[in-house]
């Protein structure tokens, strides 16, 4: 074997064992992504699979058998998971619904007429004559043309573009880590220019060669046959380190974007807000609610609450707590306050019962309330 080839097989050797690794790592890890992590999984299998399959050939084994076969019935599958993954990472709690299955009518049907092409082999006597119409130009169209991979490229470049949109509506709409929409834009510009390189030189050859050849054509022999499994490679490589540097990454928290006027409405509401706590201490009334608050300030409570969940990211009785919370803190700094209960002390700061108050210092504070005396 020449020094070249054995340089190339170690290429692909090193994208299909890492993409096998990190693809079972994903497939196993059982954090809030775990959908992602395995669609992401299955993609670099199925890469992996792909290159596998070349060493195999590169050595002369696997030609036309039936591993060859099921990887290649299975080319146009990659678009649609592609688009999966970026909906699984950008939309929590994603399932695969019933409409999303004609994502994967393409596969279907690459199987069903791979599948009625070999039977074809069925009827050849080596005669163009003991072949259908649609049998012969079918075998013809299919075998000793890249019609499989044209269409496989095409898919992945029209489901790059879809996911492309997807990433651009969730970050003009949402409120979302940048960082994490940087990677993911980073692997999806990755398939979306490598395979319109890939499509690009196929549809060249196509054209150019098979006029030159009067019509003959033989998929990959010539000089990018080699370079397109190592940019698979490196493909697979890379995008397993992706994925599994950022398998334990929460899941997205998608918060929708408001109007600026909205905006700085809500914003004017949570200073009124701050100042009934701080210079009216509305907290100490233990029957406040968003309700009675809102009568007493003359806004309405579902924009008390909206300013609380968009300015200040807190529930009300969380908001309200935090200030009873810091005023037993106060309380209990008195020295003329020490002849006083906790609970007593509970109640003036404006909780209702021993539980409320209670489940308030564990959440705030992280302590059980018999704990709050030494931290005067």
């Amino acid at each position: 074997m020449e020094i070249s080839t054995v340089f190339i097989v170690l290429l692909l050797a090193v994208g299909a064992v890492q993409g096998v690794i990190f693809g079972s790592i994903l497939f196993k890890s059982n954090t809030h992504n775990k959908i992602a992590n395995r669609i992401l999984a299955t993609i670099l299998c199925l890469l992996s699979y792909r290159l596998l399959v070349q060493i195999l050939r590169l050595f002369g084994l696997g030609y036309y058998d039936s591993w060859y076969y099921v990887m290649i019935d299975l080319s146009w599958i990659h678009g649609a998971l592609l688009y999966f993954y970026v909906k699984a990472q950008t939309q929590p709690n994603f399932r695969i619904k019933k409409s999303d299955w004609i994502h994967f009518l393409p596969v279907i049907l690459q199987i069903g007429i791979s599948i009625f092409v070999r039977m074809q082999n069925l009827y050849w006597d080596g005669t163009r004559e003991s072949l259908t119409w649609l049998g012969y130009y079918g075998y013809v169209v299919w075998m000793n043309n890249p019609t499989i991979y044209i269409v496989a490229s095409l898919l992945i470049i029209f489901y790059a573009y879809k996911s492309q949109k997807l990433l651009n509506i969730v970050g003009e709409n949402f409120e979302i880590q940048e960082t994490k929409l940087t990677w993911i834009k980073r692997i999806i510009r990755s398939f979306l220019i490598y395979f319109t390189l890939v499509l690009s030189v196929l549809l060249v050859d196509l054209i150019v060669f098979s006029s030159s050849n009067e019509g003959s054509y033989f998929y990959f022999t010539r000089f990018y046959y080699y370079p397109f499994f190592v940019g698979i490679a490196i493909l697979t490589y890379w995008i397993g380190m992706e994925g599994f540097s950022r398998r334990n990454d929460p899941e997205l928290t998608l918060k929708k974007v408001i109007p600026i006027e909205t905006s700085e409405k809500l914003k004017e509401i949570s200073k009124r807000l701050e100042a009934a706590m701080q210079e009216d201490k509305l907290y100490k009334d233990q029957e406040l609610s968003v309700q009675s608050l809102g009568k007493q300030l003359n806004i309405k409570p579902y924009l008390i609450s909206k300013s609380l969940s968009e300015v200040c990211n807190k529930r009300f009785n969380d908001y309200v707590n935090e200030y009873r919370v810091k005023e037993v803190q106060s309380l209990l700094a008195n020295e003329d306050n020490s002849k006083y209960t906790l609970l007593s002390l509970a109640m003036e700061a404006g909780f209702n019962s021993k539980s409320s108050f209670n489940r308030a210092i564990k959440k705030q504070l992280g302590i059980s309330p018999s704990e709050l005396k030494f931290q005067k």
